[in-house]
């Protein structure tokens, strides 16, 4: 059984694959994923796997399993991103990526509403692995309130992540956008990256009204959004680039290529299909768009690149 402590050092990227959907000029850019999970049941429970739709992903996900799906991709960096509300995941996540040859950053969790934030997020940074910390996240698409960003207590959590150098990410569903919007808006020093495009509805087709809040959400310039989870949130069985098109569509006219990082959602995206069969129709999509090489290599690792200082 693979378990999280797997070490697993595959070859650094060479940069000689095309980028997916291309063919031509041979690659001179690492490419990275910008968002991925990893979990051991034996260790860490994760009810939320319950359901028995999620039957397919339950089971261990380890870094060796990851670096597989990742090299046919040709994946050479990622980010490793929370799974759980859970401060001791974010260190054991930290500590596996200063072993590791492929995660060049975590997006991990801390308790935001705590008066004792900054201490916390000082003590994630001097534990092993630390230096690798870019980032926190809060399961927010989980929480009841849909106005919760916009607590006094929330924002003040993020106005000590921003102090602490750090990235935050925002999961969150359409209709948290509007208070997704007004916190961006509060807190402008924090460096904000939209997870998921905020689970657009693919699978019935409709755009409004998440196309129009995130367009108001990419109009603040400390904004970057990640092209990741479209395909689980279309009809897993049955979805196709066309499918995803408009949305791809939407996210290309709000944020730009250097405003977008690509991101496997891996090992969620195999409850619709694979790492590489995700990533092939996300290059398909943005050649489809017009974008030229330099621009898909913005989306493909130069944004995630930037903003979560990774170094690849």
């Amino acid at each position: 059984m693979t378990r999280h402590d797997d070490l697993v050092r595959p070859a650094a990227a060479t940069g000689t694959a095309p980028a997916p959907g291309t063919r031509g000029p041979r690659r001179t850019v690492t490419r990275i994923d910008a968002h991925h999970h990893l979990w051991d049941l034996s260790r860490r429970p994760q009810p939320w796997l319950d359901p028995a739709e999620m039957a397919p992903i339950r089971r261990d996900f380890a870094l060796s399993d990851y670096s597989a799906a990742a090299g046919e991709a040709d994946i050479g960096a990622s980010v490793l991103v929370q799974v759980l509300p859970d401060a001791e995941e974010t260190r054991e996540f930290l500590a596996l990526a200063a072993r590791s040859a492929t995660v060049a950053g975590v997006v991990g969790w801390a308790d935001l509403t705590r008066t004792g934030l900054d201490g916390e997020l000082a003590a994630l940074a001097a534990s092993p692995g630390g230096h690798l910390l870019r980032g926190v996240r809060h399961l927010v698409q989980g929480e009841a309130d849909p106005r919760w960003l916009a607590r006094d207590d929330v924002r003040a959590g993020l106005r000590r992540v921003a102090a602490a150098g750090l990235v935050y990410d925002l999961l969150v569903l359409p209709h948290q956008l509007p208070a997704a919007i007004e916190t961006v808006r509060a807190v402008p020093e924090l460096s904000f990256v939209l997870d998921h495009l905020a689970k657009p509805p693919v699978a019935t087709g409709e755009l409004e009204p998440w196309a129009g809040l995130v367009r108001e959400l990419a109009a603040e310039p400390n904004v970057t959004a990640k092209l990741s989870g479209l395909i689980t949130e279309a009809v897993w069985d049955r979805w196709d680039a066309a499918a995803l098109r408009p949305y791809v569509a939407v996210a290309l006219e709000a944020f730009g290529p250097g405003r977008l990082m690509f991101g496997s959602d891996w090992p969620v995206c195999l409850l619709a299909g694979s790492l590489p069969a995700w990533a092939e129709t996300a290059g398909e999509l943005l050649t489809d768009a017009g974008l030229t090489s330099a621009e898909r290599d913005a989306v493909f690792g130069g944004t995630a690149e930037r903003v979560y200082r990774l170094e690849v």
